[in-house]
Order: C-alpha cells, then sequence, then structure tokens
C-alpha cells in the first residue's frame, strides 16, 4: 500500500440532472451559485479536486451543461486550495488553444487548474456540431498527440511536432503555466491503458470491484514502468452515506426503482456500441447491466455505499489495490459532500494511519 493518502474528488454537476438517470429527487443544480457554494464546502470537507464535464449536445437527462473550461475558473475564483481539473475534448479543442487557455488560468489560479482529455466515445455527439468521427483506436491516437504537444508546449520554448493530427513548427507559449498542470484521462479498453501507460499523469477508470480494478491497475503500471513512465489512478464511485447500512440501501434501491428506463437505454445503447468499435470489441460498459447504468459511469460497482465506517474500510481495501483517488459522486451534492468531510474522511485518515503503523 501507498504511503500517500489517498486523494479525493467530487464531479461538479456542472450538467443539470445530477449524476444518476433517476426520476428520484436531486437536491442539487448546475448553476454557478450552487457550485461556488459546493466547491467551498468541498475544499473545506478535505476534497483535493473538482472535476467539471464536457459534453455539448442535451441528452440522457441532462439538458443544460455549462462549458468546462470557464466553469472550472469560476470555481477556483471562488476557492483558495481546491484543484479543478477541466475536461477537454480533442476535436473541438485544438492543443495550442487549449494550453494558452489552461497556462492563463494556472497563472492566475497559483497552479490550481489540471484538465482531463476526454477521447470521445458518442459519435452522435461529434456528427451533431460537424466534427469528424475517428475511429476508437485513432481516436486514442489523437489524445496521445494532443497530451504530447500540451506538455511541450508548457515545457518548451520553439517547440517543433510533427504529428499525424498536430504540428507545431518553433512555437513558444508565454507566459507558460506556473508548473505543468496534471493530465488526467479515463477509458478502459487496451487503447486508453496503453495511452495513459505513455504520456498521462492520471487514468481514471469506472467504477468496479477491487478485484477489477487491481487487474487494470497492475496492467497499467506494468507498461509504465516498460516506458519508464509513473501513472496514477482513480476510480469513479458514487458514495451513499448513512448513520445506518439499511438507509444507505434503501436510498439505492429508490434511485433504480425510479430510473428513467429511456434514458439509461438510450445512455446504454450509445456506450455499449461505442465500446463494440475498439478491437477487442468492448469498452468502459461493456459488462454494465442496466442498474449499473443509472449511474453513468458504473459508479454503483465500487460499492461506497452503507455507513461512515464501512465506506471508510472500502475506500482504504481500494488503497491497497492501488487506487490513489476516488472520485466521488453523490446524490444530495452540498449536504453529502460535507457529511462525507465530517464522518467518512477522518474515518479514512485513522485507517491508512493504522496500516503504516503495522507496517512499521
Amino acid at each position: 500500500m501507498s504511503q500517500q493518502a489517498v486523494k479525493f474528488a467530487y464531479w461538479v454537476p456542472n450538467v443539470s440532472g445530477g449524476l444518476v438517470v433517476s426520476k428520484i429527487e436531486q437536491r442539487t443544480h448546475w448553476g454557478i451559485d450552487y457550485n461556488r457554494k459546493l466547491a467551498q464546502l468541498a475544499e473545506e470537507a478535505g476534497f483535493e479536486y473538482a472535476l467539471t464535464q464536457i459534453r455539448f449536445t442535451a441528452g440522457y437527462g441532462a439538458e443544460f451543461q455549462h462549458e468546462s473550461v470557464a466553469f472550472s475558473h469560476a470555481l477556483l475564483a471562488a476557492t483558495t486550495k481546491l484543484k479543478v481539473i477541466a475536461a477537454i475534448l480533442p476535436g473541438p479543442w485544438q492543443p495550442a488553444l487549449a494550453a494558452k487557455q489552461l497556462a492563463t488560468i494556472d497563472q492566475l489560479t497559483n497552479g490550481r487548474v489540471a484538465v482531463n482529455i476526454v477521447s470521445g466515445w458518442f459519435k452522435g455527439e461529434f456528427q451533431a456540431i460537424g466534427e469528424h468521427w475517428l475511429e476508437h483506436d485513432e481516436r486514442y491516437r489523437r489524445s496521445e498527440e494532443f497530451i504530447r504537444s500540451l506538455k511541450g508546449i508548457w515545457s518548451q520554448d520553439n517547440f517543433t511536432f510533427r504529428g499525424d493530427f498536430y504540428r507545431f513548427d518553433n512555437y513558444s507559449l508565454k507566459p507558460k503555466p506556473l508548473g505543468q498542470p496534471e493530465i488526467f484521462q479515463g477509458g478502459s479498453s487496451r487503447a486508453a491503458r496503453d495511452m495513459a501507460a505513455r504520456v498521462s499523469d492520471w487514468y481514471f477508470t469506472n467504477g468496479n470491484t477491487p478485484e477489477g480494478i487491481k487487474a487494470q491497475v497492475d496492467d497499467i503500471r506494468t507498461k509504465a514502468a516498460a516506458n519508464n513512465h509513473s501513472v496514477k489512478v482513480g476510480v469513479n464511485a458514487f458514495v451513499i452515506a448513512r448513520d445506518t447500512e439499511e438507509e444507505a440501501r434503501a436510498v439505492l434501491a429508490q434511485i433504480i426503482d425510479q430510473a428513467d428506463p429511456e434514458a439509461v437505454n438510450a445512455f446504454g445503447d450509445a456506450a455499449k456500441q461505442a465500446g463494440r468499435a475498439s478491437p477487442e470489441g468492448e469498452g468502459n460498459w461493456a459488462k454494465s447491466t442496466f442498474e449499473d447504468l443509472v449511474q453513468y459511469n458504473d459508479g454503483f460497482k465500487t460499492n461506497l455505499i452503507g455507513t461512515p465506517q464501512q465506506i471508510a474500510e472500502r475506500i482504504v481495501a481500494l488503497k491497497a489495490v492501488g487506487v490513489d483517488l476516488v472520485l466521488a459522486g453523490f446524490l444530495h451534492f452540498q449536504e453529502e459532500v460535507e457529511y462525507f468531510g465530517k464522518r467518512v474522511l477522518p474515518l479514512v485518515r485513522e485507517l491508512e494511519a493504522e496500516v503504516l503503523t503495522e507496517v512499521a
């Protein structure tokens, strides 16, 4: 187990509809006032990161969405310690624009911006905005060139790069960011994991069991070591922390019982179709059931559902298999982030300290 404390991030609800495709009440809002307060609560609760989402088209229960980079900057302006990870989609964004946007925000916020490179899985979204659609592995090749371009622009003067998707000739960006903003990415396909093992700082995986996560961690880190690279791993989890396990399980049952079948099935069909386009014939959601898909990124599978003690123990078990960060979603963000900070996170730190004492 790593001696570094596990880190925590939360999904920014900068899209309407919350994080579950359900008609259950979600006391959350996609607007800036709600999210400013949430960011401040999360920072006070001990969260290190927030992740803004990127969507271009309305649907799947999320009819309204803010642009991620601008929204990230607004949250950074409302906080002092929190890092905000802005999601960026190659295609609509070019690396020169992204590098300059993020370098400026980095300067303005004392180095607190990061980026999540989203390779894209939803063909309909690209078609809707007139963007050329690439095949599965080509999208990851483009993302890798995008990341290499960002790193080169941020670290070099007279940056020159000759790729299949992007080219630079003696390009110098000034001012550069204060440091290299951290680069996150997601995906479960072979191409996604191999890209992480070459160029990314962080790899996000969908929710899964500790055994399933360990297999991905071992695979990525073995390949990264062979590339003289290192990568940290974050896992998605939908957190339902209540005073009793019965209360928590009842909330989960209500979420699933009130799921929106049309939206869940539409999302599942599009997601699984995208996965079948990968060479291995499966992607992030290949083995997801209807119940899993009620939470977009298989967050129920991680099983952070129960009492604070149960959840803390499961987080430490995730850390033991190589998880460095938990990316958390909630039903009612403001009150549940605050509860998590008061009731769950201190128990995680106590358990981490106990493990280190035993090892010593």
